[in-house]
């Protein structure tokens, strides 16, 4: 899908909160939506049938991850991802520009690129703007993510700004290479354009001005919750989504905690993704209306509750905090699909709390009574 096309239908709004659906070649999605991270195809200890059971409708796959193994031209010969993972539903993959900033220590950035080192064997690569899309369209995401430069917090001015100018520069050659390559096999694939410039609030809107002339299909804000403060989030996030298209999507990418999902969507955000629900409940923590739950510790190991008293998910429904928990120390397998199927679903039902707040025109009261609820037990 081009640049100017619109893949985003406004259904009301509340306020900033917005309610809608993108539709994508796989399937429409409900927005606000929170994607569940499948980093290398699959969302860890989840089939594509619990997904679906959990109520997700669109997942993220890595580019980076699946550039390395099992390499994307395997996965385009396997028709592409959805194909591929049998999850049939929209995708959208990332860029593989996070991943640079994450693994700095063995990767170079120049104007032309990024040359990194396999974290599997040292051997060497070279990611361009052109070569990033190529592996996206091969990959056959619904929606994919043009190459940035994300650069670490705290940031002076001076890298901040050379982040905003490279992160133009490859947007300009990622449309380029997209739009050649749609010429070739209009699959409709869209691609979204990253809004950078760290806690400076003009280059913020540099960024967004720059990105916004190339007229994307959709907009990311990056480059937040990679260590600032809650308060410089917020900040930077109001400032930002308010220089963004209302009539295309606003995706915030990597952030994760319900407060925080809750603030973004009261400023206009439409799309998430984080992989902190499914890594947390693998090591012992979930998330549930009440708070976060470390069913890791002993004070859960005679404990017969459910793990949130108030969630109707299928393991709440029938597995204790003792067995959930005994399953954990013992390192069964079953542990963690249990624990990461209850977070995913905690996330998706979230979803659809908020939607169905913000179509009743009362998502500030919904937020509200939520983070009560949510903090009581703290």
């Amino acid at each position: 899908m081009s640049s100017g096309e619109h893949i985003l239908n406004l259904i009301t709004i509340d306020k900033a909160a917005r309610r809608g659906e993108v539709t994508t070649p796989h399937g429409t999605f409900q927005t606000p939506a929170f994607m569940p991270v499948g980093t290398s195809g699959a969302v860890k200890a989840l089939t594509s049938e619990h997904l679906e059971e959990a109520g997700a409708e669109i997942i993220l796959g890595n580019t980076y991850h699946l550039y390395l193994r099992p390499g994307h031209e395997i996965i385009e010969r396997q028709g592409g991802l959805a194909a591929f993972n049998g999850w049939n539903k929209p995708t959208l993959t990332d860029s593989g520009g996070y991943q640079v900033f994450s693994l700095k220590d063995i990767s170079k950035i120049t104007d032309d690129g990024v040359e990194f080192q396999s974290h599997h064997d040292g051997s060497r690569h070279m990611f361009t703007p052109e070569k990033v899309i190529e592996i996206q369209h091969a990959i056959g995401a619904d929606i994919i993510m043009a190459f940035d430069q994300c650069v670490p917090y705290p940031a002076d001015r001076q890298l901040a700004a050379v982040g905003v100018r490279r992160t133009y520069d490859w947007a300009k050659r990622c449309l380029f290479t997209h739009n050649r390559l749609l010429l070739e096999n209009d699959a409709g694939t869209c691609v979204f354009g990253i809004v950078q410039g760290s806690v400076y609030a003009d280059l913020r809107t540099e960024s967004a001005e720059q990105l916004i002339e190339l007229d994307f299909p959709g907009y990311a804000i990056g480059g937040l919750s990679v260590g600032e403060s809650k308060a410089e989030m917020e900040e930077v996030l109001a400032h930002t989504v308010a220089l963004l298209p209302e009539d295309k999507p606003r995706y915030l990418m990597g952030v994760g905690y319900p407060e925080d999902i809750l603030m973004a969507v009261s400023y206009g955000i439409d799309m998430f993704d984080c992989v902190l629900p499914t890594r947390n409940a693998r090591t012992g923590n979930v998330f549930t209306s009440e708070g976060p739950l470390v069913y890791r510790n002993a004070d859960n190991s005679d404990d017969n509750r459910p793990l949130d008293p108030n969630c109707d998910c299928m393991v709440c429904k029938r597995y204790s905090r003792a067995y959930i928990r005994h399953l954990y120390n013992q390192s069964e397998i079953t542990g963690m699909i249990l624990a990461t199927y209850h977070s995913t679903y905690f996330y998706q039902n979230l979803m659809r709390g908020i939607r169905s707040a913000i179509e009743e025109n009362r998502f500030e009261s919904f937020r509200e009574n939520f983070l009560d609820r949510y903090r009581s037990q703290r």
